[in-house]
């Protein structure tokens, strides 16, 4: 072979050697590149589709005394664990409503199949075992809490366990002063009721911005002292899922009752999904 051909061959292997090194580090930027894509699809996924997102409303987690006004509202540590295990394994994602409402506004990410668990009332059992269960999920809970709620003594949380809610990560909401009946107050009282937020910041270093009407109960007169108070939203006792298209200020909730087996709650979030948005009014019955 003469020395011009082997020169001419070696060039040859040199770019050929080359080119390889640049389709390999090509094909390489693709993959990472379609991979960020993949995983960003995943994380921001429903709202390619419109984001229907189910919030669920739970009381007391412990086993109803014999005594128990409503006893329905009571969901032992084991059920409740169980149903948490069974969503985890259908693909769902706890999440705080301030992180629903960055993704219904496009301002922020949702997990695949995001769901928000609520407590209302603030009680003990809601920090000494669904804080526990959540937590092996690595979730975080929602918590309505009222500022003259039950007192420790009857079952209610401490300022301890509120900041121990807190510091996990939990979202504080608020039910307001108490557990009233907000459409049958005067605009005083009413206003009264629901201007609470500068309290909580003071007692917990938290600025709820979400409120939950008591016994899911509000008018337009309510839902306008919500507002002016400053909350950015509220939840109902309607059922359905919170969708975009909804009022803020009347996002629906679906009540887990004691005796509900993971099946059949799957079920009902499943059942609830295509049930209208919550009514303009939701009065006590008369």
């Amino acid at each position: 072979m003469s020395s011009s051909v082997a020169a001419s061959d070696s060039t040859h292997v040199r770019l050929s050697r080359r080119w390889q090194r640049w389709l390999a580090v090509a094909l390489a930027s693709l993959v990472a590149a379609s991979a960020g894509n993949h995983q960003a699809a995943a994380r921001t996924g429903p709202r390619a589709a419109g984001i229907d997102v189910p919030i669920l409303m739970y009381h007391v987690i412990a086993p109803p005394f014999p005594t128990s006004r409503f006893p329905g509202l009571y969901v032992p540590p084991a059920e409740f664990a169980a149903q948490m295990r069974a969503l985890a394994s259908a693909g769902y994602h706890a999440v705080t409503l301030d992180e629903l409402r960055n993704g219904l506004r496009g301002t922020g990410s949702l997990p695949p199949r995001p769901i928000v668990i609520s407590f209302d009332n603030g009680y003990r059992s809601q920090y000494t075992e669904a804080l526990p269960i959540l937590r092996r999920l690595h979730w975080i809970g929602v918590e309505n809490l009222q500022l003259s709620g039950l007192p420790p003594g009857q079952g209610g949380l401490s300022s301890i366990e509120i900041r121990g809610m807190v510091e996990a990560g939990w979202e504080l909401d608020t039910q307001g002063l108490s557990h009233a009946d907000l459409t049958g107050l005067g605009a005083t009282a009413l206003h009264r009721q629901v201007a609470v937020r500068s309290m909580m910041r003071r007692l917990y270093g938290v600025l709820p911005a979400w409120f939950c009407y008591p016994s899911g109960r509000y008018d337009q007169t309510v839902v306008a002292a919500v507002k002016d108070a400053g909350y950015v939203g509220a939840t109902t006792v309607s059922p359905g899922w919170a969708r975009r298209s909804d009022d803020p200020y009347r996002l629906p909730r679906l009540r887990v009752l004691g005796g509900t087996d993971p099946h059949a709650l799957l079920e009902l979030i499943a059942d609830s999904r295509n049930d209208p948005p919550p009514p303009p009014a939701y009065l006590p019955h008369v």
